[in-house]
């Protein structure tokens, strides 16, 4: 993961490079191997300097040489990225755009790609990124946000610098400049030139009222998802995954884990010979080129102890053979942690700030280990309806509309949380569920398939795409209690207790008298529980109030509970024990 700052059109740029790199610097976190800047006006194609680019960066892919800003020959085009560029071999054999390679960056690709697409380059690429590119030529800045908004990204206008643009991949660096900011919307390009925010995302199953019809192809999910998996572990530094015990962390790690097996068979431990022309990356046979991993696939969990993610974490790693790390934290730990992880996670909803201080905290413990890259499992509730308030959906067409609904908003609830939560320590987190051709696959599911009835727990399709119970020459993917366990949400599933000791303290931190008396600048969103308001007044100590329209509250459909823990669910319940 790395960090980046932008701004087009600012009337002294000069004069505004020092406040740029301390705005760069407040996302250094995100990157802190290196720091980079480029200011226009290095020469004489036009007069004056109007841009300025910085860039944090955190080493994953082309580690000896992928610096940033990225600049071509002419210095004509300039580009700061964050993300990975997973296609990046493919683009580079098949561009036939005359450009002079100066990195083995996986993101160096997207400049020739501008060169011959323009606003379409986006189209072409698969991965997750966010990015500001400068065209020197056309006085143009162009950005782009990955499809599903993996990557955290953010534009904002000044009224003290008018017609002046700004980017940055967190808040923190534009709320000092910036009084209006907005979530940059994922799967859109900008350009400076019109102003124009444009969808360049166009998947079949985008427009919710379209109901699927297709029968569950239970190959196709599988395959897909391994291929999703294969190509997130392009990386020349130490990669792991995190594994939370549940369903899909525990899928993702099991695939991560045939996939390392297989690249070591592919090249023997000790072997570090390396032919430099060949990149890094999933070419077009599918085939992934790697450097370097460990000997045993690294696995990390986090909970209080006693906590039913951990014991079931550490049995999956059994099953699998991975190298696993179970630490533990307390309560005081996690309540130590809260303004922390709300300063790095810029929001004040309640489930992605409790689920976030485990993550959060376990992304320290895992960094601390030498790892820069893990895999995770996000997305996969979105997509297959696997939050149990989905036992609620009325019928298929609204069950549909949900999972889409969600899909959209992962940008403002789990991929925030993975994102942030793990790049606080210059950690890089990347999730297979959110594969644009895997989502192609699995939304265009009907969704009476996807449906939670008297003989189907929620995600069965998932479940029954791994399920080698009639494969008697497959190796089984999981055992069989966890690939049919019930859904729980990470912030229930690292220990009961630690929900329990959040209200308890927003009981002491929050009076009656302080839910009768809203802040009025706060408007139409006004806490509904001690707890969110602890959190809400929390985030006003941190952040203006321009950053509060970036805010989303997570919020289960079809239900009037007002604690959006899975455990408030009344299907919460061991129902499906006595089946597994």
């Amino acid at each position: 993961m790395c960090g980046i700052f932008a701004c087009h059109h600012h009337p002294d740029v000069q004069a505004f490079k020092p406040t740029a790199l301390r705005m760069s610097k407040a996302v250094r976190h995100r990157g802190p191997d290196w720091s980079g800047n480029f200011v226009d006006g290095s020469t004489n194609l036009i007069a004056d300097p109007i841009a300025v680019l910085c860039h944090e960066r955190l080493c994953i892919v082309g580690v000896g040489s992928g610096a940033q800003p990225l600049v071509n020959d002419e210095g004509s085009l300039a580009l700061t990225v964050n993300g990975e560029i997973y296609n990046h071999r493919i683009l580079r054999k098949s561009l036939d755009v005359e450009y002079n390679y100066k990195t083995h960056s996986d993101c160096e690709v997207i400049i020739p790609l501008y060169m011959k697409y323009g606003l379409d380059a986006p189209k072409h690429l698969d991965g997750m990124f966010s990015w500001v590119l400068y065209d020197k030529k056309e006085d143009r800045v162009v950005a782009a946000r990955d499809p599903i908004g993996v990557i955290s990204f953010y534009i904002g206008w000044s009224s003290q610098t008018p017609g002046a643009v700004y980017f940055a991949s967190e808040l923190k660096s534009l709320h000092p400049v910036c009084d209006k900011i907005e979530a940059f919307p994922p799967g859109h390009i900008f350009d400076s030139k019109t102003g124009a925010m444009t969808r360049y995302f166009e998947p079949s199953w985008w427009d919710a009222s379209k109901i699927p019809s297709n029968p569950v192809d239970y190959k196709a999910i599988r395959e897909s998802l391994e291929k999703s998996v294969r190509k997130r572990l392009m990386a020349e530094v130490p990669y792991g995954v995190l594994l939370s015990g549940g369903l899909d962390s525990s899928l993702v790690a099991s695939i991560a884990q045939r996939e390392t097996q297989r690249m070591q068979v592919a090249k023997p431990a000790g072997d570090k010979s390396q032919d430099n022309s060949e990149l890094v990356g999933i070419d077009d046979s599918n085939e992934l080129s790697t450097v370097n991993s460990f000997q045993k696939l690294q696995s990390f969990s986090i909970g209080l102890p006693g906590a039913p993610d951990t014991a079931a974490a550490m049995e999956v790693a059994k099953f699998l053979g991975t190298e696993h790390h179970a630490f533990t934290f307390t309560i005081e730990d996690g309540l130590n942690a809260l303004s922390d992880v709300i300063y790095h996670l810029e929001t004040y909803d309640v489930t992605t700030i409790r689920a976030s201080t485990p993550m959060y905290l376990l992304s320290r413990k895992v960094k601390g280990l030498g790892v820069k890259m893990v895999l995770s499992g996000e997305g996969s509730d979105e997509i297959f309806g696997g939050y149990l308030y989905f036992h609620a959906a009325p019928n298929k067409e609204e069950f549909h509309k949900e999972t889409v609904r969600r899909v959209k908003n992962l940008h403002l609830s789990d991929c925030l949380r993975a994102n942030k939560s793990t790049s606080a320590w210059g950690l890089e987190a990347r999730v297979p569920f959110l594969d644009k051709a895997f989502l192609e696959t699995a939304m265009n599911v009907d969704p009476q398939e996807k449906m939670i009835t008297k003989d189907r727990i929620e995600k069965y399709i998932l479940r029954k795409a791994f399920d080698t119970t009639d494969e008697p020459d497959v190796q089984p993917y999981l055992p069989e209690k966890i690939l049919w366990r019930q859904k729980e949400q990470f912030s229930d599933g690292v220990g009961y207790s630690w929900i329990d000791a959040l209200k308890d303290q927003a009981e002491i931190q929050v009076t009656d008298e302080m839910m009768k008396n809203p802040k009025p600048e706060w408007g139409d969103d006004i806490p509904d529980t001690k707890e969110a308001y602890w959190y809400r007044t929390m985030f006003d100590e941190l952040f203006p109030p321009s950053c509060a329209s970036t805010v989303s509250r997570w919020v289960p459909t079809w239900s009037k509970q007002t604690d959006p823990s899975g455990r408030a669910i009344a299907t919460h319940v061991a129902k499906y024990e006595s089946a597994v």
